[in-house]
C-alpha cells in the first residue's frame, strides 16, 4: 500500500509537470494545444502499460516540434499527413522492437545525438522569436492595400506567420521588427525569470518545491495579464483562446484516410520519427536504470513506444516518446512502478475534462518563454562546446549534423549524419586493419596459432607469408594486390595467415579468390593459416574454398609451413593439380 501511494503521488505531481510542456509542445508543432495533452494522455498510458522500463513517462517531446511543424505546414501534407507519418512510425517502431533491433538502437554515433539535439533547440528556440517580440503582420485584400480594423480604422494586424526554414525565419523577423511589442516582451522575460528562480524561492517550503518552475510562470503570468488587460487597459498580448478554439475532451478515435502516394512520401519522415523516438526513449530508459539500479527491455519498450504511437494519431494526437525529465520527475518523486504513469495520464485526462477552458487566458508569450528554457535546457552546449576538442572525425559528423539540422530539416540530418559516421568508421577500420609481409622466420614465442615454442620458425626460400591483421571486409580487401605488385621475386607458396582475422565480408572473399586464382595462373601455390572456425565456416559456403582447397586450409602455422615445404619439394606434382582445375 506504501509503494502504491508513492507511486500515485508521483503520478500526480508528474502530471502537474507534463501539463504545460504538453501545451507548448502542441502549439509550438503547429496544432492546438489539447493534441499535445491528448499525446500525453494515450501515449503515456500505453507507454507506462506495456513498455520495458518500469518508470518511463511518455508523451510529446521538444525533439519532434521541427519534424511535426514541417509536416503540418506543408500544403501536400497538413494534420492528415502528420497522423499518417506517425501511424507508419508507430508500424517502425514495433518492427524495430520485433527483430530484436534495441540494442543496435543504442549504437548510433554520439555526435549525431549531440549534433541534432543542439540544433533542435536553436531551431526551437527560434521558432518562438515570433512570439518573444510579439510581431505582427498586415493583411491585404485581393489588390495589394492593406485591410483595416474596423474597430480602430487602423491596419488590421495578425500574428506573424514565418516561412519553415530557419534562414527564412530570421529575414522575416527583422523584416517585421517595427511591429515590435514591448509588453510581450515583458511576459515573455518574465516568465523566463520565474522559471529559474521560483524553484530556489520554494526550495525550503514543502508540497510547493515539487511543483516545476514552468507551472508557476503560466499561473503567475496568466493572472497578471489578466489584471493588466481588465485593469491597465493594456492589449496587443495574444493568449491561447485568441488564436486556438480548445475542445475539454477526449475525442473518439478516427482512422485516417491513407493511400499509396501519402505512405510513399511519407516513409522518411516516418523513420525520422521512429529514428528518434528510439533513440529518445531508449536514452531516457537507460538514464532511469541507473538512478532506480533497474534494467529496462529495450525490444520491448521499442514495441511499447510503437503501439503508443500508432493510437495516438487515431485520438488526433502527435508523435510520443520517453521525456527524461518526466521520467526523472516521476523517480525523484518516488515512482518506482508503471502506476505512477498510469496515474500521470489519468490526472492530465481531468485536467482536459475539467480546466481546459482555463487555458484559453494562457499568453502565447508566456508558453513562449517556457520554450525558451526548454531550448537552453535541451541544448546541451556545454557538452557540444567539450565535443569540438574530439578528433576531427567526430567534430566534423558533429557540426554537419547540427547544421543540416537547422538549416535544412532533420530527416535530413540524421540520415546524412549517420551515413558521414559510417563512412568514417569504415575509414578508421581500414587504416587499423593491414596486411604485412613476414620474413625470414616467425617468432614461435609470440604467435598465438604455433604449436611449438622451442624455436622459431625459418620461412624456407621460395616462401612468402602475408599477415592480415584486422577485419578482412571492403576497406582492406584490395591491399594483397598492392603488397604483391611491388614483389620482385615471384615465390613458389604463398602462405597467408588469418589469426588476427575476426570476420570476412563478401568483399574480402571476392578479392582474396582473384588473387588466389591470379597466384595459380603464376603456378604459386597458396596457403591458408590460422583460419578461424567462424571465418572458416564463412569460407566453407563460398567459391572459395573450392579455389584453395580443402588441403590448403590450416588453424595454426605448423601445418602451413608444412604444406609449403611439401610443395616447395615436390613443385611439378603440385603444379599438376592447380593446372588441372
Amino acid at each position: 500500500m506504501r509503494k502504491f501511494s508513492q507511486d500515485a503521488m508521483a503520478g500526480l505531481i508528474t502530471g502537474i509537470v507534463a501539463l504545460p510542456l504538453a501545451i507548448a509542445f502542441g502549439i509550438a508543432s503547429g496544432v492546438s494545444p489539447e493534441k499535445g495533452i491528448i499525446t500525453a494522455i494515450v501515449a503515456g498510458f500505453i507507454i507506462s502499460l506495456l513498455g520495458g522500463s518500469k518508470v518511463q513517462i511518455g508523451g510529446p517531446t521538444g525533439a519532434f516540434i521541427v519534424i511535426i511543424y514541417g509536416i503540418v505546414t506543408n500544403p501536400a501534407y497538413g494534420e492528415e499527413g502528420l497522423l499518417i507519418a506517425t501511424l507508419l512510425a508507430g508500424v517502425l517502431l514495433i518492427l524495430m522492437g520485433v527483430f530484436k533491433l534495441g540494442s543496435v538502437i543504442k549504437f548510433i554515433p554520439y555526435p549525431i545525438i549531440i549534433g541534432f539535439t543542439a540544433g533542435i533547440a536553436v531551431t526551437i528556440f527560434t521558432t518562438q522569436m515570433g512570439d518573444v517580440f510579439g510581431l505582427k503582420q498586415e493583411v491585404f485584400d485581393a489588390s495589394g492595400a492593406p485591410i483595416l480594423d474596423p474597430e480602430t480604422g487602423e491596419k488590421l494586424l495578425v500574428p506573424l506567420k514565418t516561412p519553415g526554414d530557419f534562414i527564412g525565419k530570421w529575414i522575416c523577423y527583422f523584416e517585421h521588427l517595427e511591429y515590435f511589442n514591448l509588453w510581450n516582451f515583458v511576459v515573455a522575460l518574465l516568465s523566463v525569470l520565474t522559471i529559474i528562480f521560483s524553484p530556489k524561492l520554494f526550495k525550503s517550503v514543502p508540497g510547493l518545491n515539487k511543483i516545476p518552475g514552468s507551472l508557476y510562470a503560466i499561473i503567475f503570468i496568466t493572472l497578471i495579464v489578466l489584471i493588466m488587460k481588465e485593469y491597465g487597459g493594456i492589449t496587443g498580448i495574444d493568449t491561447i483562446g485568441d488564436r486556438f478554439t480548445i475542445q475539454g475532451k477526449l475525442p473518439a478515435p478516427v482512422v485516417p484516410d491513407i493511400t499509396f502516394d501519402m505512405i510513399r512520401n511519407l516513409i522518411p519522415v516516418a523513420f525520422t520519427i521512429a529514428i528518434l523516438g528510439a533513440i529518445e526513449s531508449l536514452l531516457s530508459a537507460a538514464v532511469a536504470d541507473g538512478v532506480i539500479g533497474d534494467q529496462h527491455n529495450s525490444n520491448t519498450e521499442l514495441i511499447a513506444q510503437g503501439i503508443a504511437n500508432m493510437a495516438s494519431p487515431l485520438f488526433g494526437g502527435i508523435p510520443a516518446t520517453g521525456a527524461i525529465a518526466r521520467t526523472m520527475t516521476n523517480i525523484n518523486n518516488g515512482g518506482r512502478t508503471p502506476i505512477a504513469g498510469i496515474i500521470h495520464a489519468i490526472v492530465l485526462l481531468l485536467i482536459l475534462i475539467v480546466l481546459m477552458p482555463l487555458a484559453n487566458y494562457i499568453p502565447m508569450a508566456c508558453l513562449a518563454g517556457v520554450l525558451v528554457i526548454v531550448s537552453y535546457n535541451m541544448s546541451g552546449w556545454r557538452t557540444f562546446r567539450a565535443m569540438l576538442k574530439n578528433p576531427k572525425s567526430d567534430v566534423s559528423v558533429l557540426l554537419v549534423t547540427f547544421f543540416l539540422t537547422i538549416i535544412f530539416d532533420l530527416t535530413v540530418a540524421i540520415e546524412f549524419g549517420i551515413v558521414l559516421a559510417c563512412l568514417l568508421l569504415i575509414r578508421r577500420i581500414a587504416s587499423v586493419g593491414h596486411i604485412t609481409l613476414q620474413e625470414n622466420e616467425i617468432d614461435a614465442n609470440n604467435d598465438t596459432d604455433v604449436t611449438t615454442h622451442d624455436e622459431a620458425l625459418h620461412i624456407p626460400a621460395g616462401v612468402q607469408v602475408y599477415e592480415i591483421d584486422g577485419p578482412f571486409f571492403f576497406g582492406i580487401a584490395n591491399k594483397f594486390e598492392e603488397l604483391s605488385a611491388n614483389m620482385l621475386e615471384v615465390p613458389m607458396v604463398r602462405i597467408i595467415r588469418m589469426r588476427k582475422v575476426p570476420f570476412v565480408d563478401a568483399t574480402g572473399l571476392h578479392n582474396l579468390e582473384v588473387f588466389i586464382r591470379k597466384s595459380h595462373q603464376q603456378g604459386i601455390h597458396v596457403v591458408l593459416s590460422g583460419v578461424r572456425p567462424e571465418v572458416l565456416a564463412v569460407i566453407k559456403k563460398s567459391s572459395l574454398y573450392g579455389e584453395v582447397g580443402e588441403k590448403n586450409i590450416f588453424d595454426h602455422i605448423n601445418g602451413a609451413m608444412a604444406r609449403a615445404e611439401e610443395v616447395v619439394t615436390h613443385p611439378h606434382v603440385h603444379h599438376r593439380v592447380h593446372s588441372a582445375k
